[in-house]
């Protein structure tokens, strides 16, 4: 039984949903096929993979619903957390109720055992001392501060000793890595690894830190970075 991560699956498969992303080249050439193919290729029925956001370009629950099917199709336990074009996230009860089962569970708030780690989950945010951080970008960091920590705390009362891992969408500190928010919570949870998405390209990826930073491993695993293959997470 393994983990593994991949983010930024950007599906579509709504065919109401007008969104190729072939437009971008690269990697993102019938990206859903690479997908499917390298998950298949990798992912057993017992192990357990984490989809950090960016899940469907659907604007509404429905028509998510295509994408949610697609992917619960595969092998696997998937553990999904909200991105910043996951317009359609509801809340997680609901998304449960509706999509979720056994091998499916949307995360915000809470945590899930996996495995041998505990695994928390938030969409995070832009960081302070990124350029162009605004009076709203602040707010909203804030928020998913306090969803981060309350995520933290429930799997403080649970861990017994276990390894906390964390599902970000956003990278945790600035395009400068200065410590953040979210570093330092990581920090007092003893957090020992995150793994993050939201960055495309060669230009891009760069901006997110990578490695070990104060204890805790920080990786990025957005689709094209991965080169659409599925990262096995190794503590």
């Amino acid at each position: 039984m393994s983990i593994f991560a991949i983010s930024d699956l950007h599906l579509s498969t709504d065919e109401r949903i007008k969104k190729p992303m072939d437009i971008y080249g690269g990697e993102w050439v019938n990206h859903a096929e690479k997908i499917k193919e390298n998950w298949l290729r990798s992912v057993k029925a017992r192990d357990t993979v984490l989809i950090p956001g960016d899940i469907s370009w659907a604007l509404r629950l429905d028509e998510a619903a295509a994408d949610f099917k697609w992917i619960a199709e595969l092998p696997g336990r998937k553990i999904i957390t909200k991105g910043n074009h996951d317009l359609w996230w509801a809340s997680t009860n609901k998304l449960n109720k509706l999509y979720g089962g056994p091998d499916m569970l949307f995360l915000q708030n809470h945590c899930t055992e996996a495995e041998n780690l505990i695994v928390c989950g938030s969409r995070g945010w832009t960081c302070p001392g990124c350029d162009d951080f605004s009076e709203q970008d602040e707010k909203i960091y804030n928020r998913e501060l306090v969803r981060m920590e309350l995520s933290l705390k429930e799997a403080e009362q649970i861990r017994k000793g276990r390894k906390i891992a964390v599902m970000l969408h956003y990278p945790p500190t600035n395009d400068k890595f200065q410590p953040s928010g979210f570093t330092r919570l990581f920090e007092k949870f003893g957090v020992s690894l995150v793994v993050y998405g939201h960055l495309h390209g060669r230009d891009s990826y760069g901006r997110g830190y990578r490695g070990n930073f104060n204890g805790v491993e920080y990786k990025l695993v957005s689709f094209d970075y991965l080169k659409g293959v599925p990262i096995e997470i190794k503590l």
